[in-house]
């Protein structure tokens, strides 16, 4: 009787941990038509405004979502591209020359555009206040209701890669948001030059992965979660698409990864990259490195640990 008692008790204890798992929705296939199946797939329907958060891309950048790609699904939902002005000069921090690139990557021609932080920013409440006393965003996000977070997997320079968190922090903040996650909560001026191994050095870097993380979460808490999170698995660069000349991409697209939970999406693609069985001319030894030499993989621990979601999931391949 003990054994069998002991035997449910195990059946139960697996049940319970399936049941934690995250649904992590992917496809190999990287076209408009699949982007739009494997946002369905979510089951979720959008309410109110829909803002749609990409990056339009650098200045010289040729690796950005193109317009092309994601037209069907921001045609879906009735969507408006949203971007934030950056924090380290380039096309992008000018708003005027942010314009001017919105343009030239062809985003104004197709959909409705919105630079959050062109006219001003707010103050936004967040949950984890280990090093941050709020999140700064552009103050149109009061715009929205509900939000398509649409990040290119890639590398990055400083967040070892960039994901769907990355996107939800970095993304949204404005200019003096940034430098406030960038500097963990030390300084929001934005007169502060702006110097990239700020806080990049040692075990500061940590700081950072965790105001990354805290900072997504006060995006996800502030849409009280009604947030599809996607990964477009393609033009895998070890630079983010804020570089105006990233390196050449030295591993083959892999796909699209969706979630309703950042932490198992962001984690999906992590385990995609690293258990891939690289060979010569698909190889994802360089991702892998620019990820590690940043400790990138700590922002899915810290964000599981504060409670954004759980690096726990259940892959659902649409393909089969």
């Amino acid at each position: 009787m003990k054994r069998k008692t002991t035997f449910l008790a195990v059946l139960l204890m697996m049940s319970l941990a399936a049941m934690s798992q995250s649904k992590v929705y992917f496809t190999k296939e990287i076209t408009p038509e699949s982007l739009v199946k494997i946002y369905k797939a979510l089951g979720v329907k959008p309410r109110g405004r829909v803002a749609v958060k990409i990056s339009t891309g650098e200045g010289g950048n040729t690796h950005y979502l193109k317009p092309t790609l994601i037209r069907n699904l921001v045609d879906e939902v009735n969507g408006t591209i949203v971007e934030c002005c950056t924090a380290y000069g380039g096309t992008r921090q000018d708003i005027n020359k942010h314009w001017e690139t919105i343009h030239e990557h062809g985003f104004d021609s197709l959909f409705a555009v919105d630079i959050m932080d062109e006219y001003g920013q707010m103050r936004i409440p967040v949950q984890d206040k280990t090093h941050m006393k709020y999140d700064i965003v552009g103050d149109h996000l009061a715009n929205y209701d509900f939000m398509i977070n649409l990040a290119h997997f890639k590398g990055h320079a400083m967040g070892g890669f960039g994901g769907v968190m990355k996107n939800a922090s970095i993304g949204v903040a404005s200019t003096a948001g940034k430098r406030y996650i960038h500097t963990a909560g030390k300084t929001d001026d934005p007169k502060l030059a702006w110097t990239p191994d700020y806080l990049a050095k040692g075990e500061t870097q940590d700081l950072f992965l965790e105001s990354m993380a805290a900072a997504a979460q006060a995006v996800h808490n502030y849409f009280s979660g009604q947030v599809v999170y996607i990964n477009i698995m393609n033009n895998m660069s070890v630079d983010c698409d804020c570089d105006g000349h990233p390196a050449k991409p030295e591993l083959q697209d892999m796909g699209i990864m969706a979630s309703l939970d950042p932490v198992a999406v962001d984690q999906a693609c992590l385990d995609k990259v690293f258990n891939y069985q690289g060979k010569p001319g698909d190889d994802n030894k360089p991702l892998i490195q620019r990820i590690n030499r940043q400790h990138g993989t700590y922002i899915t621990d810290y964000a599981e640990k504060i409670g954004l979601g759980s690096k726990k999931y259940k892959l659902i391949n649409l393909d089969k």
